[in-house]
């Protein structure tokens, strides 16, 4: 048999108050239930721990020492319980994102968030859609915000932004009008299988081509745009992501007819998630500043 809290509890109690009939009342046990938890505590300590003294409870040298060392103990985890009842600004929230959201919103979303609750600590997975659900149901994060499409069960979905999908180069000939059919035979650089963007773009266009020609597939939206950068290739990605570059003139966003290919970004958890303060807290302040930063990229 190990130690228990409730019977430090009890014994602590017992040397503050001096009277078994007193602790009985206080924490609503019988005076019975208070001295058989003293008298188990010193079987499993191999000592008594008060001297029995015209039917009074002393502690002897060996309870003073029991006491000199469990009292701040018991006194450590009173103020952790009291602290977590108490506050919603401590912890750690473990969060995934699919790469558009990792790259281009929750960098500036996470800084601000542990800039203001300094003792939250945000621990970030990247992946693409399919494996930030993996990750929800495996328990190894808390809450995703993902682009793609989710059709499970478990999982509970909500809708918290609008994100408009372009196709973009650095083919100058393709600076003019035309139609998405027209394209389908150049070489198109596309996201892995399991990304959002590219299952969004390839269920958008379904109908309007008879095939897609896609010369290579890479993991990661940098690199995509690096690899645009320096060759005449198509992709279609995220407006956001490419703002700056076709600012400056680095890439050509392609103007196409009856092409308004939009996806939902959705923030994602796992149904059976229990939402504590901190939880709910955190994924306010997330959903309004991803729809704040959406709006003004629009």
């Amino acid at each position: 048999m190990k130690l228990t809290l409730r019977q430090m509890e009890i014994f602590l109690n017992v040397v503050r108050e001096g009277h078994l009939t007193n602790v009985a009342k206080g924490m609503g046990l019988s005076q019975s239930a208070i001295s058989m938890s003293i008298k188990e505590l010193e079987n499993i300590l191999g000592n008594p721990l008060f001297d029995r003294i015209n039917k009074k409870l002393i502690l002897n040298e060996m309870g003073r020492s029991f006491d000199k060392e469990i009292a701040p103990i018991i006194k450590k985890l009173n103020d952790i319980e009291y602290e977590f009842k108490n506050t919603v600004n401590k912890g750690m929230v473990r969060v995934g994102a699919s790469t558009t959201i990792v790259d281009y919103l929750m960098p500036p979303i996470i800084c601000s968030y542990m800039n203001n609750y300094p003792d939250v600590k945000i621990g970030l997975k990247e992946g693409n859609t399919k494996h930030i659900v993996n990750l929800l149901k495996r328990g190894k994060i808390d809450v995703g915000f993902i682009e793609g499409r989710v059709h499970d069960p478990e999982i509970i979905k909500e809708v918290i932004g609008i994100d408009e999908l372009v196709v973009v180069t650095t083919d100058t000939d393709l600076n003019t009008e035309c139609f998405i059919d027209t394209l389908q035979g150049r070489n198109w650089v596309l996201r892995e299988q399991g990304s959002g963007t590219r299952d969004v773009f390839l269920d958008y266009i379904k109908d309007k081509v008879d095939h897609i020609n896609i010369f290579l597939e890479l993991g990661h939206t940098e690199s995509i745009k690096s690899l645009l950068i320096n060759h005449k290739c198509l992709t279609c990605i995220s407006k956001i992501a490419v703002k700056n570059e076709i600012k400056d003139n680095k890439l050509i966003r392609v103007p196409l007819k009856n092409f308004e290919c939009k996806r939902e970004f959705l923030m994602i958890y796992h149904k059976d998630k229990y939402h504590s303060d901190l939880f709910e807290k955190f994924i306010y302040f997330t959903k309004t500043m991803i729809r704040k930063m959406l709006e003004e990229n629009k």
